[in-house]
């Protein structure tokens, strides 16, 4: 029987490439990536939450069988928001994500505060936008230091809005879901992953930083592979 295809959506300030070396370890399935409009290399261009969702609602559409997503981080906020019907959907893996509820925000369920270690830059007309301090701690410290260094040169900006917009609906109401908790993670603590994993029908731990994607992207492929089994 073959496999679901699989759908991975990053999360802030990432693109694609940082989930290359996992689509890599993913060769017998139909793996696609959606690329965000919240993140890039302009600020001027930069999307929002709600865009995010529909580009995520167009990826699985257009696949039309039955899919996987994995979503990592922020990614998980235009998941929820935009797979709700999704009817090809057989499960969401929040990978250290924000599995959030209706009502929520990134900003509002990480206590409405900004990270320490966001920079916030004025952007003027095209509004407040973010970039990441000191990235190889924060997202890379289990990471091959060559690794790490390639990864920090691809982050883009993310806009400060996507952190802001509260999540209209919420797919994993419907949706089955596993949470994969991230138990070294310095972007997004391990207390509040475990507080989201309660919102899932599976959860599953990895001993990584917050991208296991580039520190153990084989073993992420294996439970990836297990999940996918499975649906």
């Amino acid at each position: 029987m073959s496999l679901p295809s699989l759908v991975l959506v990053p999360g802030a300030w990432h693109k694609p490439e940082h989930l290359a070396l996992l689509k890599a370890e993913l060769r017998d399935v139909d793996v696609h990536i959606v690329a965000l409009s919240s993140s890039g290399d302009d600020p001027e261009k930069l999307g929002d939450m709600h865009q995010d969702a529909a580009l995520i609602e167009k990826a699985v559409a257009e696949i039309g069988g039955p899919v996987v997503v994995v979503a990592h981080s922020y990614g998980g906020i235009p998941t929820s928001e935009g797979l709700v019907g999704a009817d090809n959907v057989r499960r969401i893996i929040y990978l250290a994500a924000f599995q959030i509820e209706t009502g929520e925000s990134l900003l509002s369920s990480a206590g409405g505060a900004p990270a320490p270690w966001w920079k916030i830059h004025d952007g003027a007309d095209a509004g407040d936008y973010v970039e990441p301090v000191d990235p190889i701690t924060v997202f890379y410290g289990d990471v091959d230091p060559d690794i790490a260094r390639q990864a920090v040169t691809q982050l883009g900006y993310q806009s400060y809005i996507s952190k802001t917009q509260e999540q209209t609906r919420a797919a994993w109401h419907a949706i089955p879901s596993t949470y994969v908790v991230c138990e070294s993670d310095n972007a997004l603590p391990p207390v509040a992953q475990e507080y989201f994993a309660t919102r899932a029908d599976r959860v599953a731990r990895m001993a990584t930083s917050h991208s296991p994607f580039l520190s153990q992207p084989a073993a992420l492929a294996r439970l990836i592979g297990d999940e996918l089994a499975s649906a």
